[in-house]
């Protein structure tokens, strides 16, 4: 009995963490993004360490292998943190960046985000694009001419 009380916690643990980490990262302002990236990256990790089974070292030698804990969760987990952490730091200097350029971290909408939402409010759907205006007309038009070739070695 005394077993099912600390996974319990754990549980509600994962479910605190997860739910606030999600919560950061609906917000706008970049820091509260990162903060929300890690609350999320630690429930994660615990809840990957409530998979595994709990016991002594997994090292041979060190007891009898039916009281071993299991070892592929606190792999995953340090695979977890690792990839926790080169997020953070993508995201930290991403905010940074924001922060410099424009003395503010927060994402502001851009101006598809604005005509799509006008367009919801309205019950209206948007004009297909359907290409072909050519490269000097449309921005996004990719030019279809090939690129010339090098010329090659003659033999």
């Amino acid at each position: 009995m005394r077993g099912t009380g600390l996974t319990l916690v754990l549980v509600v643990v994962v479910g605190v963490l997860a739910g606030s980490g999600v919560t950061l990262l609906l917000e706008r302002s970049l820091t509260r993004i990162l903060l929300g990236v890690i609350l999320l990256g630690n429930g994660v990790n615990v809840l990957i360490l409530l998979g595994g089974r709990s016991g002594g070292a997994p090292v041979v030698g060190a007891g009898p292998v039916e009281r071993m804990s299991d070892p592929l969760p606190q792999a995953m987990i340090l695979t977890a943190i690792v990839i926790t952490f080169g997020l953070t730091a993508f995201l930290l200097a991403v905010a940074y960046r924001s922060w410099y350029l424009t003395g503010d971290d927060e994402v502001e909408d851009d101006l598809e985000d604005r005509q799509v939402a006008a367009l919801a409010a309205r019950n209206e759907l948007a004009a297909p694009d359907h290409g072909g205006e050519g490269p000097d007309d449309d921005p996004e038009q990719v030019d279809p001419e090939p690129l010339p070739r090098r010329p090659g070695p003659t033999p």
